[in-house]
């Protein structure tokens, strides 16, 4: 890595609920992506680049603080990331660095819908707590504003802006939510464009489509290219780095330029739309799941489907029929083709504007989605490859000498600590990232990664608040699921569509040992490690 003149700036690109399949750098030659293509030629692709929980905040919020959910405390979607948790923008903004998040951020709560499902019961004969001692941290959400991203806080008031530093950002301008039903500073700018905003969005007001659409949650919005959210969050984030050359330029910058796509519901807009035929696109390998090999949760699902009992209109994953996987990645494929077509406007801006020779992009994602593997579609406690396993770029301009594959283990959990190490910033005590520079150059390895899931609301057979982990390690993946006598463990490499369940199978007795070991090793070497001690014991 050649010596910097200066401090480097970074972009990160992230997607929301991206398999690493669907890039053309990953092996797909259906879906057109030629920016992040190029992104992976000219720096390291991480082949084994996992989440640390398949759930949109825990492992955002991984991405801020690099510690795993059980540490941060964003165990599930609904439990905002706390302002006393040190996110690594706030180390940038204390170093010098401008620091902007554009697009979905999701550190706190989108949803105002009251939970109904999975809470701790309380005894009425009981004496109950005052409110700052109903928790095991005293005034949990007395430290600041945690409804910054809920629909009701921007609704009530058409001023409303969060108040910065939000987790290390200065600047915010947000796209909250997905498809064309996306609030925040979104809707503003697009009233400033359209007079009747309303009038364009959602399933009521979708244009009639040029075939009969088979996916659930799925619609031409009659939103077009111009006033997509894609389009507004390319737009912020050009502005941002016009700004930052023109009023910045001694001052570094960060800059998150995070879209909502292509998370369902599936409505890419304009040529997008139709841009991929269904009929073009053939099913997943890992559709064909034999059914003497359905494991338990799995079975209970597809059992759901055959019986017409199926919830289709929800976030959790369901059962597909082939022509309904065939319509979603379809779409899902125009979403992700302009998603690159707006990453490369701003690499050109930045090109244009004499920045690309000094700043650090890394292009990832939040999670994956099924997709049509195992006949499911979305997301769910299922620790399956297409929605563990997740793309990820790293291109630094100083780093002539950067593998161009990097097949080492490595996670969300290392970006955090990455960023830091790049920027010269030294992290804080309880970061438990690993460098994926030095990932990547053989100087560092993971032996092991864990993946942690907590679920408060039970399904696919399993109770409400049940738990999942997973240990990746070599070829190999197991996962424990809580209140069950069963696992998984699979080869990788001899099975990667996850068909043939080992758990059971006398053969592999030792390998079941030395995995579940390696879990409680993994488990207890990523244990809590801040504060360290300020006085000296007897």
């Amino acid at each position: 890595m050649k010596r910097r003149s200066k401090e480097p700036n970074f972009i990160v690109f992230i997607t929301d609920q991206h398999r690493a399949d669907h890039l053309g750098c990953y092996g797909n030659n259906i879906v057109q992506t030629p920016n992040i293509d190029n992104l992976a030629k000219a720096g390291t692709k991480f082949e084994k680049f996992f989440v640390s929980c398949p759930i949109c905040m825990p492992n955002r919020a991984t991405f801020m603080t690099g510690r795993m959910p059980s540490l941060h405390g964003v165990r599930q979607n609904g439990i905002s990331l706390s302002f006393e948790e040190v996110t690594f923008t706030q180390l940038m903004r204390n170093a010098g660095y401008r620091t902007a998040l554009i697009g979905k951020s999701h550190l706190q709560g989108m949803s105002a819908t009251a939970v109904e499902v999975g809470l701790p019961l309380h005894d009425p004969k009981k004496k109950q707590p005052s409110f700052d001692l109903s928790e095991a941290r005293r005034r949990r959400w007395s430290d600041g504003e945690y409804q910054q991203e809920l629909k009701p806080t921007w609704n009530k008031d058409p001023f409303f802006e969060p108040k910065t530093p939000f987790y290390g950002f200065d600047h915010l301008s947000l796209a909250i939510g997905h498809s064309d039903r996306v609030w925040g500073h979104y809707s503003r700018w697009l009233a400033e464009r359209h007079p009747d905003p309303e009038s364009i969005r959602g399933p009521n007001n979708a244009l009639p489509a040029t075939r009969d659409i088979k996916a659930p949650q799925a619609w031409r919005t009659a939103i077009p290219e111009e006033l997509y959210p894609t389009t507004f969050i390319a737009e912020e984030s050009i502005s941002f780095i016009k700004d930052q050359a023109k009023n910045h330029p001694n001052s570094p910058f960060m800059l998150q330029c995070s879209f909502g796509d292509p998370h369902h519901p599936f409505t890419p807009p304009g040529k997008y739309f139709d841009m991929y035929d269904p009929a073009d696109v053939p099913l997943p390998d890992a559709y064909n799941h034999p059914e003497d090999k359905w494991p338990p949760h799995l079975a209970a699902i597809l059992a759901e489907r055959d019986a017409g009992l199926s919830n289709k209109s929800g976030q959790r994953a369901f059962g597909a029929t082939e022509e309904e996987v065939r319509e979603a990645i379809a779409l899902n494929y125009g979403s992700i083709t302009m998603i690159d077509d707006a990453i490369g406007q701003v690499i050109c801006t930045l090109s244009d504007l004499g920045l690309d020779d000094n700043t650090v992009i890394i292009f990832t994602t939040d999670h994956g989605d099924f997709m049509g593997d195992h006949q499911l579609l979305l997301k769910g406690a299922l620790h399956y490859q297409g929605l563990i396993r997740v793309p990820c770029i790293l291109s630094d301009p100083n780093d002539s000498s950067a593998p161009g594959i990097c097949s080492g283990l490595s996670g969300t959990i290392d970006l955090a600590g990455t960023i830091l190490e790049i920027a010269g910033i030294q992290s804080f005590n309880g970061i438990q990232s690993k460098s994926l520079v030095d990932i990547a150059h053989g100087l560092e390895a993971r032996t092991g990664l864990i993946i942690e899931e907590n679920q408060r609301r039970g399904y696919m057979g399993l109770k409400d608040n049940f738990k999942a982990r997973t240990l990746l390690s070599g070829d190999w993946r197991l996962t424990l699921y809580s209140d069950t006598d069963w696992g998984e463990i699979y080869n990788l490499k001899e099975d990667p569509y996850e068909f043939h369940n080992l758990w059971n199978d006398l053969k592999y007795a030792s390998i079941r040992s030395m995995l579940l070991e390696q879990m409680l090793r993994e488990i207890m070497d990523g244990s809590e490690m801040s504060p360290v001690a300020t006085t000296h014991g007897p």
